[in-house]
């Protein structure tokens, strides 16, 4: 096209564009115009109502423009604070072993000086094959049948610009019954400085949560599409956009490699025959080694914070867990004991249920210590309006518990004839089983002492009463009744 017919078709893009501006101007006078004659009533009326569809756009423009948040990491506890935590529970005979060895290998690493990177993903995505390229002396096992590695396996590499780096080869996650070797995966994950995630396609759900667990704890991340030789050049390339968007404020770099390692493939003869061949694929790796040169340009000084912050994190939950567990473990104790109480005390009661008030001693008291374990203050109006409560909820359901601890008794031989007095205690043994677990999970769940929900589970667990649990208290029952006797 000639200059001069250039300059014609912008002069008459030009002229197009000043027509549609005097004309959308000249119409909005017009409306201007007709909507200042209208009443004055009208005029705040459809003034409103466009204020409205206004602020209404330009809140969903907003919505689709605005800056994306950084994900922000877990919170990282202090040091201090955590390592008391774990000497309180080896204090109450918790295991703490795996705690202070993930503390001692937290500090080795960081005297070594050493870059770990760990590869994470699924099972079958090539992490096994990839090692061997990185490292091409090491001795990996690798399987097409997929979850070859079953423990975390380390191998020294070197980058590009001579640097050197521990490899971190892990179990891949979804294996069947490989819960062990996920939870091994996820700790050496934040063990090391970087995380190379592979994949072998566009991200499953499962994938995308396992990416955004690993941003969570702020670990310096590549995500990676092996295999890529597979895909043809705009198939890759669509497949690189959709992990881009999975990984959106979480990777550093979205790239794709072809690991290598062997295939097979079915060949056929000159006897119109075929036979199964296994051949090696090579690798092209190049735009990772660059990528993770990058990522790990810091070194192991640089990156050593974000490293600590990620175990200290992981640390604080898992410590929270043995807590919770710990705190569970030691509210059935308390439980079982004012049970054993309770059956004592009521070998006197007249009726279960209904004269809860003599054992009221030990509801307060039972109250007061599983308040106290789960660290929840609770003043004296609330522990007892909480047994008075409960006394109501068992008066009206003295009917339910009767029938639940007669029909219990009747399923063990010989307890079905000791009369009412066995029966009125194991009721009784019921009674606070049940109201100590529902007091404990309410506890542990609401960090306070909610008398709806504790007496909704109190209902619950009365109503309810597992053919095991029931057993437990038959026997804690005769027990008691065999001393007593004795």
């Amino acid at each position: 096209m000639s200059r001069r017919l250039r300059l014609l078709f912008t002069a008459l893009t030009l002229a197009a564009l000043l027509w549609l501006l005097f004309a959308a101007a000249e119409r909005a006078l017009a409306l201007a115009q007709r909507f200042l004659e209208l009443p004055t009533w009208l005029q705040w009326t459809l003034g409103g109502v466009l204020l409205v569809f206004a602020a209404a756009g330009l809140s969903v423009l907003w919505w689709l423009l605005r800056p994306r948040r950084k994900r922000r990491p877990l919170p990282v506890p202090d040091r201090g604070s955590l390592e008391q935590r774990i000497g309180q529970l080896r204090e109450h005979g918790a295991d703490t072993g795996a705690l202070a060895s993930e503390l001692g290998e937290l500090d080795r690493r960081r005297a070594s000086a050493r870059v770990y990177v760990a590869l994470f993903g699924e099972i079958s995505t090539g992490k096994s094959s990839l090692i061997r390229a990185l490292v091409p002396q090491a001795q990996v096992a690798s399987d097409a049948r997929g979850g070859t590695t079953r423990a975390v396996g380390h191998y020294d590499g070197t980058l590009a610009d001579g640097r050197s780096l521990v490899l971190a080869d892990v179990p891949g996650s979804r294996e069947s019954g490989g819960e062990t070797h996920e939870t091994l995966a996820r700790e050496e994950a934040l063990r090391a400085h970087a995380v190379i995630y592979l994949c072998a396609g566009d991200l499953n759900r499962a994938q995308a949560d396992e990416l955004r667990w690993l941003a969570d704890f702020g670990k310096p991340l590549l995500l990676v599409l092996n295999k890529a030789d597979q895909w043809s050049d705009a198939e890759r390339e669509t497949l690189l956009e959709r992990l881009r968007r999975h990984a959106r404020g979480i990777a550093s770099a979205v790239l794709a490699i072809s690991a290598g390692g062997s295939e097979r493939y079915q060949r056929q003869l000159a006897d119109g025959s075929t036979e199964s061949v296994e051949r090696q694929r090579k690798p092209a790796i190049e735009p990772l080694l660059q990528a993770l040169a990058r990522l790990t340009a810091p070194g192991a000084e640089g990156l050593e914070d974000l490293r600590e912050n990620a175990v200290l994190a992981g640390l604080h939950q898992r410590t929270g867990m043995l807590e919770a567990q710990t705190r569970a473990e030691e509210a059935e104790r308390i439980v079982r004991k004012y049970a054993r109480r309770a059956i004592v005390g009521a070998l006197a009661a007249v009726a279960p249920g209904s004269d809860l008030v003599i054992q009221g001693v030990l509801a307060t008291g039972l109250t007061r210590a599983l308040a106290e374990l789960y660290g929840v203050k609770v003043s004296e109006v609330q522990i007892e309006d909480f047994v008075q409560q409960a006394k109501l909820t068992l008066r009206s359901g003295s009917s339910i518990v009767l029938a639940v601890a007669g029909n219990a008794l009747k399923a063990f031989p010989g307890l079905g004839t000791l009369g009412g007095g066995v029966l009125h205690a194991f009721a009784y043994a019921l009674i606070f089983d049940s109201m100590g677990r529902a007091l404990a999970a309410s506890l542990a769940e609401r960090h306070s002492l909610d008398q709806d929900d504790a007496g909704a589970r109190l209902k619950e667990l009365l109503a309810d009463a597992g053919g095991n649990r029931l057993r437990q208290l038959a026997a804690l029952t005769m027990d008691a009744v065999r001393e007593r006797a004795d």
